[in-house]
């Protein structure tokens, strides 16, 4: 392996880690109630919400990424961070819009899975009396979260590449 790619490798495994870290953040920590309970409505109120998510979201990313880039040196393009971060915003938004990922869910044949853990489901959490047990543990979650970490790793290759 050339010394190069040795490079490329290296950055790429460092802002992978950055950007997980900084999603994790962002995606919990930094996005309010609001606009997690209002992100997938329809029509322009949940359009607002969830740009609003991304918004913050990407200056989360940004804000834990450039600590490292400047710490280790790393050689990174302003062409590579741009196009990382417009293409893991869009990606973003686009599965945070929920009916999105629910489409896409389904076309794969996940749809079982996209609702386990809600309230329609079959087999969904109940209480010992037979209500609806609420739980962050959901098919819809772990394949939203999934999706995000996918385009995580491609923004890190094109920070990594370009």
């Amino acid at each position: 392996m050339t010394d190069s790619a040795v490079l490329k490798a290296a950055v790429f495994a460092a802002a992978f880690i950055a950007l997980y870290i900084a999603h994790s953040v962002g995606d919990h920590w930094v996005q309010t109630s609001c606009q997690a309970a209002t992100k997938g409505q329809p029509g322009w109120t949940g359009r607002l919400a969830c740009g609003q998510h991304v918004i913050t979201l990407t200056i989360t990313k940004a804000i834990v990424l450039a600590p490292v880039v400047l710490v280790l040196h790393l050689p990174v393009t302003l062409l590579g961070l741009l196009t990382a971060f417009t293409v893991d915003a869009a990606s973003h938004y686009w599965a945070d819009r929920r009916t999105t990922l629910r489409r896409l869910a389904d076309h794969c044949g996940k749809s079982e899975f996209y609702s386990l853990g809600m309230p329609h489901h079959p087999a969904h959490p109940a209480t010992a009396d037979g209500n609806y047990a609420p739980t962050l543990g959901t098919g819809a979650y772990a394949l939203d979260q999934s999706w995000h970490i996918l385009w995580l790793g491609v923004a890190a290759l094109l920070i990594a590449a370009l």
